[in-house]
């Protein structure tokens, strides 16, 4: 293995772990992924994926075992390590929140006071508590939060949540939101510079592909006589550009545009005018 190789750690399996890969893929980074791997080289960038569990990869970029880690924030505060945050990524995103029993009534925080909460993040959630002024206690536990309450362990649960379905199964509600929570890209504190330099490539393709993920090519054709105001209602990066048709008297307009900026005005532009509109993916965007 080469020393100038990037190592960054990667959750070896879920979700956060599919999002990571996919994100890495779509960076045009070839590698080898899945089954039993612990470590992969790409074959056409200098870096090398770690497979590990979540809780390990804060640890890991901290001592410099690996470089850089892909982690959810939540886990990464919850350890409290040594380690730089570089990148937001924008996906997994989920929240820590408070729940109690469906049949219990809520009004505030209150309501902990003297009390035991089930979790799996008793740093986040004693520090929620304490800046709240509320004394309550937590018992730590590794897995299966949401039973605490129905066995009698704990009145209520501090526990990730992402749709609150798993709440509403097992006859919780949530009542008090914690810590906003997503996947973040982090480094360790004492790159080389020759790894910084790495690190900041990695940095510029991870933007192009996030930048191009909500932005959509737009073309339209128009008389015109009406372009001057379909181009006052794209919001578009830059000045469209603006084709000659063999038609005379018609121009294809061509802009790039947020895709939820496109249907607040999709009306506007047809009143405008604007015909034949295709909306095309993007695959890179680079400024």
């Amino acid at each position: 293995m080469s020393t100038e190789n990037l190592r960054i750690a990667v959750q070896k399996s879920g979700r956060l772990s599919e999002d990571s890969l996919k994100l890495f893929k779509e960076c045009g980074i070839k590698f080898e992924s899945g089954g039993s791997k612990l470590r992969s080289v790409s074959s056409n960038f200098p870096i090398e994926f770690l497979f590990l569990r979540d809780d390990d990869i804060p640890g890991y970029v901290e001592d410099g075992v690996a470089d850089l880690g892909v982690i959810g924030q939540n886990v990464l505060m919850e350890n409290s390590r040594k380690v730089d945050i570089v990148k937001e990524l924008g996906f997994s995103k989920c929240r820590l929140s408070l729940a109690i029993p469906r049949n219990e009534t809520y009004t505030d925080l209150t309501y902990f006071a003297g009390k035991n909460i089930a979790t799996s993040y008793p740093n986040l959630t004693n520090q929620f508590l304490l800046a709240n002024g509320v004394k309550a206690q937590t018992h730590e536990i590794s897995g299966s939060v949401e039973i605490a309450p129905s066995i009698g362990l704990a009145e209520g649960i501090c526990d990730i949540v992402s749709t609150g379905g798993t709440l509403l199964s097992n006859g919780l509600k949530e009542v008090a939101e914690v810590f906003k929570s997503q996947a973040v890209l982090i480094s360790n504190a004492n790159l080389s510079q020759t790894k910084k330099d790495l690190l900041a490539k990695l940095l510029f393709r991870i933007d192009s592909v996030q930048r191009a993920q909500n932005a959509k090519y737009v073309v339209l054709n128009a008389k015109k006589e009406n372009l001057e105001r379909i181009i006052s209602l794209l919001p578009g990066i830059k000045s469209p550009s603006v084709v000659p048709l063999a038609t005379e008297g018609w121009v294809s307009l061509h802009s790039v545009i947020s895709e939820n900026d496109f249907w607040e005005i999709i009306e506007s532009l047809r009143e405008a005018g604007a015909e034949g509109i295709l909306v095309l993916p993007i695959e890179k965007m680079i400024l």
